[in-house]
């Protein structure tokens, strides 16, 4: 098994696994933005700014509190998800009657606002991000040597995109969320706060976008543009997807990512194009997305 299709099979595995781990982040950024959308009608450009909002918080709540990985896992995205919350009351309410693309400039805006931020007090070159002793090392697998926390992100981002997904296809809440974004009269009248219900949506996408965060801090250098490299890519997979489907952004970004692994090794040169290539053919067959409803 020393080479598959006349490519070094340690080489094709390499490019197949870090096609996953770009995957795991396509999956869960577009998730948050699919949870958002699908529940609230807002497009919302801010989630690359929060989601180097999240590696960021880490990377404070270990430099300047001494708080390490496992417990930013946790307060990291409940910190960015409530600057979400803050957001969503105070600009994005008031935006929900009007067009979409009101909300897009808006959250354009502000995501512009915060990565600026950022960048004037720390400045763009990256800052490390240490992995904790217990993901350190690799796992032999025979035919390549696996990192031990590139494996933990892929395994933990499958986990956390099938929970989102059970919780909003099927738990009485769930229903909730989806009777809103239907008639929120109705969802109103029996007595549930509708406004709250979408507030408290809007922060829990933020805080899968922080909790992506805190996953890509060790791998990627914390800096404030690490989002913005992410976030054109993560529009396309919704898209594709089928824009407000969650099931549709979970395939789509893992399959895009492995997608974009093997063009790596096959062509190198489309491996920064491939995912807008298939984009636009998707577009040209089926306008709604693979997993969208016209």
């Amino acid at each position: 098994m020393d080479e598959i299709f006349g490519i070094p099979a340690p080489l094709l595995f390499g490019q197949l696994l870090l096609g996953l781990i770009n995957g795991a982040f396509y999956a869960l950024l577009s998730l948050g933005l699919a949870v958002i959308f699908g529940m609230l009608n807002v497009i919302n450009f801010t989630h690359g700014a929060q989601f180097m909002m999240g590696a960021f918080v880490a990377w404070m709540l270990l430099h300047y509190l001494g708080i390490g990985y496992w417990w930013a896992l946790l307060l990291a995205p409940l910190i960015v998800g409530f600057t979400g919350v803050v957001i969503e009351k105070t600009m994005i309410s008031r935006l929900y009657k009007l067009d979409h693309l009101y909300g897009l400039l808006l959250t354009f805006g502000v995501g512009l606002i915060i990565e600026g931020l950022f960048r004037n007090q720390y400045g763009s070159s990256g800052m490390p991000y240490r992995i904790p002793p217990e993901l350190q090392g690799a796992w032999d697998l025979g035919f390549m040597f696996m990192p031990v926390y590139r494996g933990w992100v892929v395994i933990v981002a499958i986990v956390m995109c099938l929970a989102t997904w059970l919780v909003i296809e099927k738990t009485k809440l769930g229903s909730y969320l989806r009777a809103a974004t239907e008639n929120p009269a109705l969802v109103q009248a029996f007595g549930i706060n509708v406004p709250r219900m979408m507030t408290l949506t809007y922060g829990a996408g933020v805080a899968l976008a922080a909790f992506a965060g805190v996953l890509a801090a060790p791998i990627y250098s914390v800096n404030p543009q690490m989002g913005a490299n992410l976030i054109i890519i993560v529009f396309a997979v919704v898209v594709i997807g089928g824009m407000g489907s969650i099931l549709g952004s979970v395939v789509t970004g893992f399959g895009l990512g492995v997608i974009e692994g093997f063009t790596r090794v096959f062509y190198p040169e489309a491996s920064a194009t491939v995912i807008f290539v298939v984009m636009a053919i998707v577009l040209l067959l089926r306008p709604a997305g693979l997993f969208g409803r016209a």
